[in-house]
């Protein structure tokens, strides 16, 4: 058995690089519509949201005590695990957004841990009653995202009916900049919790400290890390998501960044584990319906729907298979 503390270092350098390929694969979250229409260069966009994700960290620390409580039982777990866990979810970033598919850090975060979970210990571990409810929330998000930037791209259109489309842009572009520094600020509220519940999961199993109490050092590393993954920016994914999804304009831009930062703002206040990927990409579809149908490219939404199907029982099965080839570790 290794040196626990070497262990708990090592988990808490895997849930950094977790967080900082969350943020390189989600950059496209908070700046694909901004740069999609050309409101913002992508040098200056990526350099907002870097700032935004690390000042959204400080936010609040509900969904990192989500993360840490109501997927399994810190108490019947252990490091081993949390490694096992972090590596599948590492590896499914990275490949996904080589590939340039929007898939959920959280859907895969969720399934590599209770994989890895269910390898050491069986179902016992395993929060039930908490999984269901954080899978309720990330199927409904972009369903929410998407109805309420719906509704506010209609309300857009009646109220500018009779202004010309030139000066409708031109009015929304510095809104559109604020909706998208909103946007920024909500991802790193969101899902640099998820990194940070990890860490003090481990703290608690290292000896360390005893509550479900984030350290300011965590909350400062794990903003930081995002930041720094956000900088580097998810080239293929912010394509996806900007021009292949929809054609978009500033209105709807800002309808569908307003929308999606409002839903998560409030879920990362009340500790709701969603995806921010899911939530704008929702917000997106919603868009593109309230003009028409067909403004959205659903051949380009079919992929991506399917590829959300897959990230849950395929990061479960990277999880599993990963805890069974560490579990020497644990004798």
């Amino acid at each position: 058995m290794p040196d626990p503390f070497i262990l708990m270092v090592i988990v808490i350098i895997l849930a950094l690089i977790f967080d900082f390929t969350n943020g390189w694969h989600d950059t496209a979250n908070a700046i694909a519509t901004v740069v999609g229409t050309r409101t913002l260069s992508p040098t200056k966009a990526i350099i907002m949201a870097a700032l935004l994700n690390l000042a959204g960290a400080f936010f609040s620390t509900e969904v990192a005590k989500t993360i840490g409580k109501d997927i399994v039982d810190a108490q019947l777990i252990t490091n081993v695990v949390l490694v096992s866990a972090l590596l599948a979810v590492i590896i499914w970033n990275v490949v996904t957004v080589l590939m340039g598919l929007p898939t959920s850090s959280s859907h895969a975060l969720i399934g590599s841990l209770v994989g890895a979970a269910i390898a050491y210990k069986g179902f016992a571990v395993i929060q039930i009653n908490g999984i269901i409810m954080i899978l309720v929330a990330l199927v409904i998000s972009p369903l929410l995202g998407g109805l309420i930037s719906f509704l506010m791209m209609k309300a857009i259109r009646v109220i500018f009916a009779d202004k010309a489309p030139s000066k409708v842009k031109r009015f929304f572009r510095p809104l559109q900049i604020f909706s998208s520094a909103f946007m920024a600020f909500s991802h790193g509220a969101s899902d640099a919790q998820k990194a940070m519940g990890i860490i003090t999961m481990a703290l608690i199993l290292g000896g360390v400290q005893s509550e479900m109490i984030v350290p300011f050092w965590v909350m400062l590393s794990a903003g930081l890390a995002m930041a720094l993954g956000t900088a580097l920016g998810g080239w293929k994914v912010i394509q996806t998501i900007g021009s292949r999804l929809s054609r978009l304009e500033t209105p709807h831009g800002f309808a569908a960044e307003t929308g999606a930062a409002l839903l998560l703002a409030t879920t990362a206040s009340v500790g709701i584990p969603v995806s921010t990927t899911h939530t704008i990409t929702g917000a997106i579809m919603g868009v593109g319906s309230a003009e028409r149908i067909r403004s959205v490219r659903w051949s380009v939404a079919g992929k991506i729907i399917s590829a959300w199907v897959f990230t849950l029982p395929g990061t479960a099965i990277m999880g599993y298979i990963f805890y069974m080839i560490f579990r020497i570790l644990e004798n």
